[in-house]
């Protein structure tokens, strides 16, 4: 991926040609020499040196590439809990909460705000599945699928904190900017299907915190990131901004399009820039999608059985356009419950959860079904979890008294996968008896990437990209991949 660059015409070929010389191109060209060549070097190792021949030839990030090994999942739908679900109200039943219930705790359970006693779930779990796991009411329709999913008890992210956690879990670092799952995903695999983008990000009603950088490109090529779909729209023009335009028809905009493809090809014939790569990409795919996509998201086009499996609601339409789109050939597809933080719940953590649980149950449940029945499911990744999990104890407000919910928990959480090469009824790690912090088979974000890299058909360590002079992976220096819970 790189290569050198084309050499620059000589001051003897520019003479004879007619062209002139500024000045600034004068001592840029007599300034050649060691210089040059050292920042060759520097080019090189940011990645930032290509050849003449990726130019010629118009290298597409998107284009489909072949994995390390035989993958087991070929696609991604990640149901993206933003604000921090509750592990001990889900998948993480606590009877030591009851126990305790009206008495001090026997441990400081504290991570950011003030908490009081153990907080008894006030939700009942049940056994399913010949698996027995055990599942809270809240999400019953998708527990039918338990056999199906394999349930991490013990992960850990590193702050208790919103935007960090979101960072790490979505692109590797806490800190720095990176490249976010999907776009590592993308530039892995590249694309089936080039009429659609190749990571789509739905949110109904807005931004999640952290905006954008959830579904990043960093500095893998930007054509690499996610495309923003509010979800809450209905009308396709509305859900999907300028997909018509309302002043050129379609050979009109495939005329304008070719110019402008001539005056960029020119352009980047003697300059490499990402950025412009990624606005030739935008206005090629926004081009190709103002068909294919007008139909990849008209949920209307389903049969009625298949409008009732899923039910009603926003995120019954989104959950379906996930299905849609992945069976189109997209690669990754995260689905966001809303604007800013829903699964935050620092009070009131049981009106708040049936309300939310229950705009997710049945579209998860349908899915699953859904993916199964149209044999998708086993090569299909499908993911469940937000950036943290919550308190075991009741949150306090200032005055002391107990808010009846949950503070943020980044020592010990749950997340599900199901399909794609996972072994389906099976538990992975455990927190501790009042589900605080993962004591068994601690995993952290990083551990759950590689085995999603894994499942892709990567080796997390060998999936790279040079820039600033280091190889950078999604895992950095971190990783093992959880074999157990892999069919």
């Amino acid at each position: 991926m790189i290569h050198q660059q084309q050499p620059l015409p000589n001051l003897k070929t520019l003479c004879d040609s007619g062209q002139l010389l500024s000045r600034r191109d004068l001592l840029g060209r007599c300034g050649i020499g060691l210089g040059m060549l050292g920042l060759a070097d520097v080019l090189h190792d940011s990645g930032e040196l290509v050849s003449a021949a990726s130019i010629d030839s118009g290298f597409d990030p998107l284009l489909v590439r072949a994995p390390h090994f035989a993958p087991k999942a070929k696609r991604v739908i990640h149901f993206f809990l933003n604000g921090g679900p509750s592990h001990v109200d889900t998948f993480d039943p606590k009877p030591m909460l009851a126990q305790y219930a009206g008495k001090p705790a026997p441990l400081s359970f504290t991570t950011e705000r003030k908490t009081g006693e153990p907080f008894p779930s006030p939700f009942t779990f049940r056994k399913y599945g010949e698996s027995g796991i055990e599942v809270s009411d809240l999400f019953a329709r998708t527990a039918a699928h338990v056999d199906r999913m394999a349930v991490i008890r013990s992960m850990y992210a590193q702050v208790p904190n919103h935007e960090p956690s979101l960072m790490l879990m979505n692109c590797g670092d806490s800190v720095q900017p990176r490249p976010s799952v999907g776009s590592w995903v993308l530039y892995g695999l590249g694309t089936e299907n080039q009429n659609l983008p190749g990571f789509v990000a739905m949110c109904p009603g807005g931004y999640p915190i952290k905006d954008t950088e959830n579904w990043q490109a960093g500095f893998l090529p930007g054509a690499l990131q996610g495309t923003f779909i509010d979800s809450q729209h209905t009308a396709i023009d509305r859900l999907i901004e300028n997909i018509r335009s309302p002043h050129a028809t379609s050979d009109m905009q495939r005329r304008q399009l070719d110019l402008l493809q001539s005056l960029n090809a020119s352009h980047r014939s003697v300059r490499i820039d990402n950025r412009l790569d990624a606005r030739i990409h935008s206005f090629e795919m926004a081009f190709r999608m103002q068909m294919e996509a007008t139909e990849a998201f008209d949920v209307s086009r389903e049969t009625k059985q298949t409008l009732e499996l899923y039910g009603s609601g926003v995120h019954a339409k989104q959950t379906l356009i996930a299905r849609r789109l992945v069976e189109r050939g997209v690669r990754y597809v995260q689905l966001w419950h809303g604007a800013g933080q829903p699964w935050d719940n620092h009070e009131q953590i049981e009106t708040n959860l049936k309300k939310l649980a229950g705009e997710l149950d049945q579209p998860i449940a349908a899915l699953l079904s859904d993916l199964a029945q149209r044999g998708m499911l086993d090569d299909t990744l499908v993911i469940w979890g937000g950036e943290f999990g919550r308190t075991p104890t009741v949150e306090l407000g200032g005055d002391g008294k107990a808010k009846a919910g949950r503070d943020h928990n980044h020592y010990g959480f749950t997340v599900w996968m199901a399909g794609g090469g996972i072994r389906g009824g099976t538990i992975h790690g455990a927190t501790d008896d009042f589900g605080f912090k993962a004591v068994e088979n601690p995993t952290s974000v990083h551990d759950l990437h590689a085995t999603i890299l894994h499942l892709m058909g990567f080796n997390h360590e060998r999936l790279t990209y040079r820039y600033a002079g280091r190889d950078f992976r999604l895992t950095d220096v971190h990783g093992r991949v959880m074999h157990d819970i892999i069919a």
